[in-house]
């Protein structure tokens, strides 16, 4: 709209300029003359007033209403001031005309206003493009029969056919085939994603190379993809504390931009300056006063900034919480699904000579790949996640109480724990005692692998801390932010897990209801806290600290409690959010101090101040210098987009 209503107002101040006394005379030419043309620049800067200044007119009044009169309300009084003076003077007033000035103003005006909507519009753009992942049809499975249907016929339970290179329509669950799917659009995660039989899969992915049969189990607004557009844009509508800053300024602003006018009307008329001087200082004030920049300041960085974190997989729900971040001095971390898997895992294999570590791992996941055990399906994935396929079991029996045992190419293992070594009466050579030493000091559970009566292996289990959780407790501590573990599980649990990772500080069996408690406790020492959770277990205590920041884990993204959500369930995306807001806020208080320190300057000159020694600016000129300084902080804003996640 701003775009056409641009060039329309070039194409109408054009005849403007052109029969303009004043331009004619500036440039030494002579326009034609003919019957009326003396009233062609009042004619022209009418139209131009009614179609292109109605949207400020228009806003002024919205402000007014509000009680919150800002850049609208001044453009406004400055092309209401020139229009009512040129049309006074055009029909027999004393003076000199503004038709020029006024066109030029609000077509300049105009053009800023497009140039901060465009600004807004490539910030958010990532957002629209996010839309557009969505296919328009699908492959729909009738039976084993393919139809092409658009996507917006999906229903859940519907199977679809996802080929090789084809986004996936809709959020599901893999019923059949393998592939390797790009997320990168949606968790920020750069390498393919593996996906087989009971994974989940997000609409807007890139499938690979391989064909995936998937469920459908979200369509439309139900979607995870619709639930970072509906975050994100939530977050962009969000009031921050710097946008309240920035809002009171732009008021006060314009009390002393009218105040200004005023002063300025009255001055120069004592001193002896014609009329249509004053009038114009008076212009030239209310415009280069215009809080433009100001208004563009918090909201374009606002735009640009949630749209960077959504595409590094980090969500901002809450304006107010990512600013808050950048004060933070320590952060908690729930332990279980955040530092760690959440999921039993292999951390160690220590085997007799003779026996390598993969292969004591394969025969043992052989054994308890039937067993519903969750140690036992721990040690089946840590098997799978090596590499190491199971070999078939035979005659697969669950020894209560001991462990389980089975026939695995002729051989007869049995795997357990202490009692069934203490039944059998097996005695461990130095080597495996050893390991169980090891695993007891730190909490784990040793898994011995025996053939007859002969130890072969013992496995530690444990909830497996991320390969990510090392580093984001090393860039923590690099930004001066103390990092507290709290949990549940046993001390002795929490204590290996906290020395393992250098965690400062370790809260262990914490009930759910009384995790908020404990942040209390540290927030009374004076520090500012973040909260790390999976939002449901953990939503008291989410919302209790200073920042909440929810594990989305992938689809689940409709996380209330948080104030951010990790997308990819990345503990090292912590420490990216501090990042983040110390960026984004020294970019607005940047914007702020240049937009306002510009109008500190502007407005003496405007109000000629400095006309003694020849420098006087018209209120075009004026309109230039406020749309310059309105690109400036644009151009700024712009700069974040640089910054290193």
């Amino acid at each position: 709209m701003f775009r056409d209503k641009f060039w329309w107002s070039v194409v109408l101040t054009l005849p403007t300029l052109i029969w303009s006394p004043m331009i004619q005379q500036w440039l030494g030419f002579h326009a034609p003359t003919f019957p009326g043309s003396r009233y062609i620049p009042a004619i022209f800067g009418t139209i131009l007033f009614f179609y292109g200044g109605m949207v400020f007119l228009q806003g002024a009044l919205r402000e007014m209403k509000d009680r919150l009169p800002g850049m609208m309300t001044l453009i406004s009084l400055a092309i209401v001031v020139a229009f009512g003076f040129s049309l006074a003077v055009t029909f027999g007033v004393p003076g000199m005309d503004l038709w020029w000035e006024l066109s030029t103003l609000i077509t300049i005006m105009i053009l800023g206003h497009w140039i901060e909507m465009r600004s807004i519009s490539q910030a958010q753009g990532a957002l629209k493009e996010l839309a557009k992942l969505v296919p328009d049809t699908a492959v729909r499975l009738v039976g084993e029969t393919p139809e092409e249907v658009p996507v917006s016929d999906l229903r859940e339970g519907d199977v679809v056919l996802v080929r090789p290179g084809s986004s996936i329509p809709a959020d599901g669950e893999v019923l059949d085939g393998t592939s390797a799917v790009n997320e990168a659009m949606i968790t920020g995660e750069s390498r393919p994603v593996a996906k087989k039989r009971s994974d989940k899969v997000i609409a807007g992915t890139v499938n690979g190379a391989g064909s995936l049969r998937v469920k459908v189990t979200g369509i439309g607004e139900r979607t995870a993809l619709a639930g970072i557009m509906r975050l994100v844009a939530q977050a962009q509508s969000s009031r921050s504390r710097a946008q309240a800053l920035a809002d009171r300024a732009a008021f006060f602003l314009t009390v002393i931009a009218v105040v200004s006018a005023v002063i300025t009307l009255t001055t120069w008329l004592l001193v002896g300056a014609t009329p249509a001087f004053a009038v114009e200082r008076v212009v030239t004030v209310l415009v280069i006063a215009c809080p433009h920049a100001l208004g563009l300041a918090i909201p374009l960085v606002i735009a640009i900034s949630t749209t960077l974190g959504a595409r590094a997989g980090l969500l901002v729900r809450n304006r107010r919480g990512l600013e808050e971040a950048r004060n933070l001095n320590a952060v908690f971390f729930d332990k279980t699904g955040t530092l760690t898997r959440g999921e039993f895992r292999v951390v160690e294999v220590t085997s007799v000579p003779g026996m390598s570590a993969d292969d004591a791992l394969r025969l043992a996941a052989s054994v308890e790949r039937d067993s519903e055990h969750t140690i036992a399906q721990g040690i089946v994935k840590s098997a799978e996640e090596r590499g190491l396929s199971a070999l078939r079991a035979e005659q697969f029996q669950a020894i209560p109480g001991q462990g389980v045992k089975a026939v695995v190419e002729g051989r007869s293992l049995m795997i357990g724990g202490p009692t069934l070594l203490r039944q059998l009466g097996i005695e461990l050579p130095p080597v495996l005692r050893d390991a169980i030493d090891r695993a007891t000091r730190r909490a784990q559970t040793a898994i011995t692998l025996v053939e007859g009566r002969v130890a072969l292996a013992v496995l530690a289990v444990a909830d497996a801390i991320r390969e990510e959780s090392h580093e984001a407790v090393q860039r923590l501590h690099e930004q001066g932010i103390e990092v507290i573990m709290m949990t549940g599980d046993a001390k002795a649990v929490a204590d290996a897990v906290a020395k393992e990772l250098g965690i400062d500080t370790v809260f262990a069996e914490v009930l759910p209801e009384q995790k908020a408690s404990k942040i209390e406790q540290v927030k009374r020492t004076g520090k500012r806290v973040a909260m790390v959770g999976d939002g449901v277990n953990d939503a008291p205590a989410l919302l209790t600290a200073d920042v909440g920041i929810a594990i989305g884990a992938g689809t689940d993204v409709a996380v209330e409690a948080g104030d951010v959500v990790l997308v990819r369930s990345d503990p090292r995306d912590v420490p990216r959010i501090i990042t983040l807001s110390k960026a984004t806020y020294r970019k607005m208080v940047q914007n702020l101090w240049w937009a306002a320190g510009y109008n500190i300057a502007a407005i003496p000159l405007a109000a000629g101040v400095f006309a003694t020694w020849g420098i006087v600016l018209n209120p075009a000129v004026g309109a230039i210098l406020m749309s310059l300084s309105t690109v400036v902080v644009a151009l700024n804003a712009q700069l974040l987009r640089r910054v290193e996640l």
